[in-house]
């Protein structure tokens, strides 16, 4: 019987895991990402400079779009011509042949529908016009 009763109360080893400490670790380790992440800065760049660089920005052509969904390009703010949907892809072979690199910015009326503008757009840009951008009125 004493042989029995020793079985008995012997203990018998533990297989679980106690993850309380881990979760402890990791919640401090939370709290130090936090505070520290709004230290870091990311996006500080350090360009090189260059000493006598000129800046060969060309003005930029206007083309306005009417509410009649004509097509008017400016230049120095003054009327030059208006063209028509089919004379807008010579027009724009043209600009891209005297220079590719001259932007055209599109000015269109709020009442012009989106699919007018892109359209505009793209038969710039697949005539060869690299740099068209869309002007915006400021608030």
């Amino acid at each position: 019987m004493a042989g029995s009763s020793l079985r008995k109360n012997k203990r018998r080893a533990m297989s679980d895991i106690n993850v309380v400490p881990y979760i402890d670790v990791m919640l401090v380790l939370l709290v130090i990402f936090m505070v520290t992440a709004p230290m870091v800065n990311p996006g500080v760049v350090n360009l090189p400079t260059v000493g006598g660089a000129k800046v060969q920005a060309l003005p930029p052509v206007f083309l306005t779009i009417d509410a009649n969904e004509n097509v008017i390009v400016r230049k120095d703010g003054e009327p030059v011509q208006t063209l028509n949907k089919f004379e807008l892809g010579t027009f724009a072979r043209t600009q891209a042949e005297k220079s590719a690199e001259q932007p055209i910015v599109i000015a269109a009326d709020k009442s012009i529908k989106y699919e007018t503008v892109m359209d505009v757009m793209s038969k710039l840009k697949e005539n060869g016009v690299k740099r068209v951008g869309l002007a915006v009125k400021s608030q």
